[in-house]
């Protein structure tokens, strides 16, 4: 059961087949348009969009908006030293926040990336900034039905190849691989890529965004984590690191902040110089004392087992639920989605058409629910088409997600109905925000028979 009583509830929106066809019309038939008072479970991200507990609403009363030397700061600064194990915290407003700030200290024009695999933020501050992103993903990665424990993890022999090639300035690593899956990376794939990062003189970063149910899962398959608390299994592996930078958006439990942290003098030193430029001052970096505060408690609750738990079951109900009704789901599930490989599941949509988006648009129609493609329009090379279905951490039930497993049940039924998208418009970065698209040959409203209505 939930390891938590519900305090505060908020009404859902219950936007009867004609409504939400309308609003994916005018959205441009992109997800990301939709206003959120037309979906009615929302599983587009897991960033952000977690409910926050009593202690962490309790903490925003005590947030000190000094300018500089904040009471809430340093609170914030003792709760990520002992989350990371790192001196140095700067704090910014979000993930992609410190990916700047990386890209633009640590890389020049021409310089390459290594990684297990970037996701899409990432990726987009290494191009911006002139270098070249480079992914290792692990064999097993690919094998959708593979019961590979650490499909997260990089493919060694290529980061080694990629290094030879020369111009490698930053080795990243994602934990958990959210482009492959959510799946959790072993302590000892970290451990060869930190002694393939010194070899060849490249810092290591460690993308600790899902790192908490990275342990988690983990801990299950590796007997040198299991006499481990998830706290320590954490800076076993954040002590490997160089750099770290999270996107509290997920495992820090709050709606927005994030931070760098590092051992380096000379990094901190340099991420401090360019964060008063862009973010803030260093005891801010973009933040209300607020925020800072509820991100402190945040990287206390995110340890507690019982919490990562019923996370990690909550994804791996639905994956079983729809891996049941012959679904294609990637295998084991992973710790904060359920992806589902929309090319095999809709084999009559060539994969030019984007069958993802595809799907995205049909969960929406057939049952409000907002998933996110993760395929060619997001990352044109990947070898896979991903729905994902990225769970909010304390917010959503079963019986939710019961209602996501039906609309599911229905779609597949109907699923002949749907047909391929058109690219109407696009920028040359992050193009799956903005991208405007258009249905190919099939007509929307051919599922209105089949929609689902809260009520009937």
């Amino acid at each position: 059961m939930e390891p938590y009583r519900i305090k505060v509830v908020q009404a859902l929106p219950t936007p009867p087949f004609g409504e939400r066809l309308e609003a994916i019309r005018r959205a441009h038939f992109n997800v990301f348009f939709l206003p959120a008072s037309r979906v009615m479970v929302d599983l587009l991200t897991d960033s952000g969009t977690g409910a926050m507990s009593d202690r962490q609403w309790s903490a925003l009363m005590r947030g000190d908006e000094s300018y500089a030397g904040a009471e809430s700061f340093f609170r914030f600064e003792a709760a990520v030293q002992k989350f990371t194990g790192k001196r140095h915290v700067i704090p910014v407003h979000q993930g992609r926040a410190a990916e700047k700030i990386l890209a633009f200290t640590l890389l020049k024009p021409g310089d390459r990336v290594v990684s297990n695999t970037l996701f899409d933020t990432t990726r987009a501050n290494v191009v911006f900034r002139g270098a070249e992103a480079v992914d290792c993903p692990h064999p097993e990665s690919r094998n959708l039905a593979s019961t590979y424990p650490f499909k997260g993890d990089a493919d060694l022999d290529a980061m080694e190849r990629a290094f030879r090639e020369g111009k490698v300035r930053m080795v990243v690593m994602t934990l958990t691989n959210n482009t492959a899956g959510g799946q959790p990376v072993s302590l000892q794939n970290l451990r060869a890529v930190r002694e393939l990062a010194d070899r060849y003189g490249a810092p290591l970063v460690v993308d600790a965004a899902r790192i908490a149910e990275n342990v988690f899962l983990a801990r299950r398959h590796d007997p040198e984590l299991q006499d481990l608390s998830i706290a320590e299994g954490i800076r076993a592996y954040l002590a490997l690191a160089d750099v770290v930078t999270m996107s509290a958006k997920k495992d820090g439990l709050v709606n927005i902040g994030g931070f760098l942290a590092t051992d380096r003098e000379d990094l901190a030193e340099a991420f401090q110089n360019f964060l008063v430029v862009f973010e803030g001052f260093p005891t801010y970096g973009g933040l209300a004392g607020r925020d800072l505060e509820a991100l402190a408690v945040g990287l206390e609750e995110v340890v507690d087992e019982r919490y990562l738990a019923h996370r990690v079951e909550q994804v791996a109900w639905l994956a079983g639920a729809l891996r049941e009704m012959g679904i294609p789901v990637l295998w084991p599930p992973g710790g904060h989605a359920v992806f589902v490989e929309a090319a095999t599941w809709m084999a009559h949509i060539p994969r030019e058409v984007f069958p993802g988006v595809a799907v995205t648009v049909g969960l929406y129609l057939v049952g409000g629910v907002r998933a996110v493609e993760v395929g060619r329009l997001m990352f044109e090379d990947l070898p896979y088409e991903w729905v994902r279905l990225a769970i909010p951490r304390r917010t959503y039930t079963r019986s939710h997600l019961a209602w996501v497993a039906r609309t599911f049940e229905v779609l597949h039924t109907a699923r002949e109905r749907i047909r391929g998208m058109e690219l109407v418009h696009a920028p040359r970065l992050l193009r799956h925000f903005r991208a405007h698209l258009a249905p190919r040959d099939w007509n929307p409203e051919a599922l209105a028979d089949i929609a689902l209505e809260v009520g009937e």
